[in-house]
């Protein structure tokens, strides 16, 4: 259409150059214009045709652009519908999210808060990420005063050093450390490093003790007591005898001061008696009070030394009820050259070495073979960093049952008073060498072998 208009134009620009009206011209020259009126008329009605018809399929057109504008702006709006149902949808599991992440958060805190111990979080340059309500308490410092500081420019006196912290990283693994000081307070120190975090640091828990340790060492000293109980009647049998010499002595030379002349040297040795018996009474009332003291500090103790004094003492008091006292058990005592001194409690360390002796004891008197000879062999080594006790006696051994339960509280399998109970104290043996001084005690044994108690002790 549109190529038609332009040609019809191009037409009537050629006409106006030329005779437009030739074909309608007389020959006379003059023109009938009555020719002209049809032919434009003519042309007018094809124009307007031609012009309609080009209205007709333009409004078709964009009738049906309409319709195509009409249906995208439907999927359009029904897209945005969706997309905002979509989005409100997924605002809402957001805000559920959050919600649920903020209780988590505030859950987690509350719980760290409320931790009955120090929680002490660091990062990987030993700046505080974490400062619970505990360790507020403890230190006096705020958390958000100590929060992103150096740990030992916050608090210089904790008792953690960077070298530990940075062993825990290395090592990649818990490092748990007990701290004491003899008297006043104990923590259990434990320091792991983060696994699966992008940020690396360690979470430091320091749990006071304390009272627990005074608790279990109550428990001890009550232990001793008991102990003390059972050889009080032994224990009187040993200063009676001594006792009854000293006072016939003593009755010897006041006789023999009334005669006259009397025999000096006779009188020097009926004296002579009566200091050694007193001496006898004097070392069981000093190794049995030395015995049940207790308390005071870690000092350097020579372990040989005190299994003799324990030997000496368990000499004094220690017999079961078969009638076999420890004096008449032959004790072996084999030590290595190179013992040195270790840093314990002596006198807790005297006291397993005499609950050892009480059980072998019981043990050698169940023997059903009255032909052997009672015997117990002691052997202190020196292996690596640590130092090896071990007492074996030929007795009557211990069996698996009894060996799952020798070193817990109060354990008696026995149901009658024919059967020996010592085991149930070991529980004591066991926490004074693993608790208090950081080692390790085990048993081997067979019922007709015997038994052979196992001492592993730190010399650092």
């Amino acid at each position: 259409m549109k190529k038609f208009i332009a040609l019809a134009s191009l037409f009537a620009s050629n006409l106006s150059r030329a005779d437009a009206f030739w074909f309608v011209r007389h020959p006379d020259g003059s023109t009938n214009w009555q020719y002209v009126a049809n032919f434009s008329s003519g042309i007018l009605v094809i124009v307007l045709s031609l012009t309609a018809l080009w209205l007709f399929f333009t409004r078709r057109q964009i009738n049906h652009y309409n319709l195509e504008l009409e249906e995208i702006r439907t999927q359009l709006e029904l897209r945005v519908r969706e997309r905002t149902a979509t989005l409100e949808a997924e605002i809402g599991e957001h805000r559920a999210t959050t919600a649920r992440l903020l209780s988590s958060e505030s859950y987690i805190t509350s719980i760290l808060r409320s931790m009955p111990l120090m929680l002490i979080g660091l990062s990987k340059d030993n700046r505080i990420t974490q400062w619970n309500h505990l360790a507020e308490e403890v230190s006096g410092m705020a958390s958000d005063t100590v929060l992103g500081q150096d740990l030992w420019e916050a608090y210089p006196n904790i008792t953690i050093t960077p070298q530990q912290i940075q062993q825990a990283l290395d090592d990649n693994k818990t490092l748990t450390i007990k701290y004491s000081q003899r008297g006043q307070y104990h923590f259990d120190i434990t320091i792991y490093p983060l696994q699966e975090h992008a940020d690396t640091g360690v979470v430091i828990l320091l749990d006071d003790v304390t009272q627990r340790v005074k608790n279990e060492n109550l428990l001890i000293q009550r232990d001793k007591m008991s102990s003390m109980g059972e050889m009080a009647s032994i224990m009187a049998h040993d200063i009676n005898i001594p006792l009854r010499a000293i006072i016939k002595d003593v009755k010897e030379v006041r006789k023999d001061l009334t005669d006259e002349p009397f025999d000096t040297e006779a009188l020097r040795e009926v004296l002579e008696d009566a200091v050694i018996r007193g001496q006898q009474a004097t070392s069981v009332i000093d190794n049995l009070v030395r015995f049940s003291g207790g308390g005071g500090e870690k000092s350097e103790l020579n372990v040989v030394g005190a299994i003799h004094h324990s030997v000496e003492l368990a000499n004094d008091v220690l017999s079961v009820m078969s009638g076999l006292r420890f004096r008449d058990i032959k004790v072996n005592i084999d030590c290595a050259e190179d013992v040195p001194d270790i840093p314990c409690y002596a006198t807790e360390i005297q006291q397993v070495f005499l609950s050892l002796f009480r059980h072998s004891c019981y043990a050698l008197g169940k023997l059903a073979d009255k032909d052997l000879n009672p015997e117990i062999n002691i052997e202190v080594t020196k292996f690596y960093d640590n130092l090896w006790v071990r007492i074996q006696h030929n007795g009557r051994g211990i069996s698996l049952e009894e060996q799952k339960t020798l070193f817990e509280p109060y354990s008696n399998n026995g149901g009658n008073n024919d059967k020996y109970d010592a085991g149930k104290r070991l529980s004591f043996a066991y926490f004074i060498v693993t608790e208090q001084h950081q080692g390790q005690i085990a048993v081997t044994s067979a019922p007709e072998v015997g038994t052979t108690f196992h001492i592993q002790l730190p010399l650092a």
